[in-house]
């Protein structure tokens, strides 16, 4: 068996354009190898990512000690371990429940009618265009409008909500960042929780029935739960979406402007919108990395994992296993069984996966049923966010007809059983982060 590449490689731009190739070349070697070059061990298959992710003996907690974190990252590192998604049971379970109420499916639903009016107002406005950037016009606002909706943030303190947001999403999902970088994450890190804890604190506005702050503002008054725990996993909801549905819906737009043929199904057949976001979720993930740490010497494939040794499992790789999924470079919409990690698996599966899902089926019918003629602006290759934890473009030039002048160009209704109208203007929305060295995963 042949020594497979270091998983660094894919940091290349020339690798990041052909990632899933270079995934399949590292499961083809060994589905579980020892990366030396990272120092962990790299899980590219579908049954050991899968068996991995749910493991009671592979921890997620990414900060075992604080004090071997570089002194300009610590005070982000102190925040994120009290975080769920860097937690284990038991306190993975209290702090999930903190928030969980916010992310059923049925609170998720009440959603829809604000993410079909922030859609429709994108849309309309880049309609007479005939052009627009789906990363910068739409992918990034729209799921910070959501989630600050959710939170009670007021329109006027939403830019430099965004503005902190960066640079944590940053340090989070790249752990080769340099020490003023590192700094300037755990600087807006501080900034985010000042910021919401006199958002939660403040008695001159109450809040807004139903958010999350009404929620979290009931919680600390009639609990004795740390309100540093309630911050911290205040700014995880905040953070993790702005990378993980920005990147979703960025990606998606590119493989379907890639696949015409797929996008001509879905206008055919909009009731496979709701299968169509799992195929593209399963075709080009967000987040591609979970990462876990042994907690005592384990089996894991038949490989020796030995106590505090680093897993990373590599979502995207397991989403192209052939053996779980047939022709896994094909984007098929009818694709039976099959379960994607795209959401994570087990105790952290993505407490927003639910409104990841919602946003992605509104602003992708949105697409395809408002801007005719909808395609890729120029030939030259996309480009990729450069991380190993995220996948995201960094922009997607678009191109399409611009209304006539005998047609109305405003909004157009969309039916609500499960459709969706337009675009958005936001930044963060329901996901999960992911990073090597003291990282973090996809899920909650």
């Amino acid at each position: 068996m042949r020594t497979p590449a270091s998983l660094l490689t894919a940091f290349r731009p020339k690798v990041q354009e052909r990632l899933y190739d270079f995934y399949e070349e590292l499961r083809s070697a060994d589905e579980l190898f020892w990366d030396r070059h990272l120092g962990a061990w790299i899980a590219t298959g579908h049954a050991v990512v899968s068996s991995a992710a749910g493991d009671p003996g592979l921890s997620s907690v990414r900060y075992p000690d604080i004090e071997a974190v570089p002194e300009e990252l610590r005070p982000l590192a102190e925040v994120l371990s009290r975080q769920m998604l860097y937690n284990d049971a038991p306190e993975h379970a209290r702090l999930r429940a903190l928030i969980s109420k916010a992310f059923t499916p049925r609170s998720v639903a009440t959603l829809r009618a604000r993410i079909l009016e922030a859609v429709d107002r994108i849309i309309t406005h880049a309609a007479p265009t005939g052009r627009m950037d789906i990363v910068a016009d739409l992918a990034r606002p729209l799921p910070l409008t959501i989630i600050c909706d959710l939170l009670d943030v007021p329109e006027r303190d939403r830019p430099a909500v965004a503005a902190w947001s960066e640079p944590v999403a940053e340090a989070i999902g790249n752990s080769r960042l340099d020490a003023d970088r590192n700094r300037e994450a755990s600087q807006s890190m501080a900034h985010m929780l000042g910021y919401l804890r006199e958002l939660l604190t403040r008695h001159d506005t109450p809040p807004a029935p139903h958010t999350l702050r009404a929620l979290v503002t009931a919680q600390a008054e009639n609990t004795d739960q740390d309100f540093d725990e309630l911050l911290a996993n205040c700014a995880l909801l905040l953070i993790a979406g702005h990378e993980t549905t920005t990147h979703f819906i960025g990606n998606a737009t590119l493989a379907l402007l890639r696949h015409p043929d797929a996008a001509d199904q879905l206008r055919r057949r909009p009731e496979l919108m709701p299968a169509a976001v799992e195929e593209l979720l399963r075709y080009d993930a967000p987040v591609q990395l979970m990462l876990r740490r042994a907690r005592h010497d384990l089996d894991l494939a038949g490989r020796t994992i030995a106590e505090g040794q680093t897993v990373l499992l590599v979502c995207g790789a397991a989403n192209r296993d052939p053996a779980v999924f047939p022709d896994p470079h094909v984007l098929d919409f009818e694709r039976p069984g099959g379960r994607h990690m795209a959401f994570g698996h087990g105790p952290h599966f993505c407490l927003g996966a639910a409104l990841a899902r919602l946003e992605g089926e509104i602003v992708l019918e949105a697409l395809l049923t408002r801007l005719p003629g909808l395609r890729l602006e120029n030939t030259a290759p996309p480009q990729w966010q450069r991380s190993l934890n995220f996948r995201g473009l960094t922009r997607l030039d678009v191109a399409f007809a611009p209304p006539s002048d005998d047609h109305d160009s405003g909004t157009q209704a969309i039916p609500a059983a499960g459709s969706s109208s337009g675009l958005g203007h936001a930044t963060l929305g329901g996901g999960c982060p992911v990073r090597p060295g003291p990282g973090a995963v996809a899920g909650a």
